[in-house]
């Protein structure tokens, strides 16, 4: 089973940056996708951005398009989500979550490995 762990969340400024990390384990070679979902109190979850692990393909959510960066470190089996021109909004338990599907990275139903979430702050 394929085991993600987020970590790098925390308390920020706004207008500062974050670089949150998302670390596999376990039979990472069953891996299509990685993705970052993001959850606010009293909101629905809603999805990040996404990378593919064979590939290179990044996917963004509409809300974070020029300000949030996906990239990734296939000898360590990290992801990084690195967060910029932070606003209050964006104040939310992040997750990161990985799919051996082939399509639909923006749907958070076909995710089938989730960690746990690291919560990032944004302080006006």
């Amino acid at each position: 089973q394929v085991q993600p762990v987020e970590s790098g969340g925390g308390l920020v400024q706004a207008g500062g940056s974050v670089r949150l990390s998302c670390a596999a384990s376990g039979g990472t070679f069953e891996i299509s996708a990685v993705g970052w979902f993001r959850q606010a109190l009293g909101k629905e979850r809603e999805f990040v951005g996404a990378i593919s692990w064979p590939g290179r393909t990044i996917y963004y959510g509409d809300s974070v398009k020029g300000r949030f960066t996906i990239s990734r470190d296939n000898a360590k089996n990290t992801v990084y989500l690195e967060m910029n021109s932070l606003n209050v909004e964006d104040t939310a338990v992040y997750y990161c979550a990985a799919r051996s599907g082939s399509s639909a990275y923006t749907d958070q139903f076909k995710y089938e490995y989730w960690g746990q979430g690291t919560q990032v702050t944004v302080s006006s």
